[in-house]
């Protein structure tokens, strides 16, 4: 058993132990990690201008963008891996409101110089490395074979 002393030295000692922990895993993340898996090097002003669209339109009002933002609508992380630029652009450039499984989708009407923008921010953000995010589904053995 502690006596209240030792108690009060085995806590402090642990604070700030991990306290150094957690700075230096910070500083290596900031450092090191982020730069190397966000390629910020092909960050273009058209993916910045596609990242500004994408905020002014509100698109995470009903998207999820790396696991972040609304559950209405799919997850565009890696959308254009899944669906093509071409399809991205012409949804984003509808003038019609878009209703694909009965989930109805703003017509935003953008020039192809915008829908051009928002799908190079999301080529860009494809491109990041999420340590495995999304997942992969595992489909095998799930479909029956009757």
């Amino acid at each position: 058993m502690l006596t209240k002393n030792q108690a009060r030295t085995f806590f402090l000692g642990g604070t700030v132990l991990f306290f150094f922990i957690f700075l230096g895993l910070s500083w290596h993340t900031l450092s090191q990690e982020v730069p190397k898996q966000t390629h910020e090097e092909n960050m273009t002003e058209s993916v910045i201008r596609g990242k500004e669209l994408f905020d002014k339109n509100n698109c995470m009002g009903c998207h999820t963008i790396m696991g972040e933002g609304a559950y209405y609508a799919p997850e565009l992380t890696k959308v254009i891996d899944r669906k093509g630029e071409e399809y991205c652009k012409i949804v984003l450039m509808s003038k019609e409101p878009w209703q694909p499984r009965g989930r109805k989708m703003v017509a935003y009407a953008m020039t192809e110089k915008e829908a051009e923008d928002v799908v190079a921010f999301l080529k860009w953000v494809g491109e990041i490395d999420l340590n495995g995010f999304p997942p992969e589904p595992d489909l095998k053995g799930k479909v029956p074979t009757e």
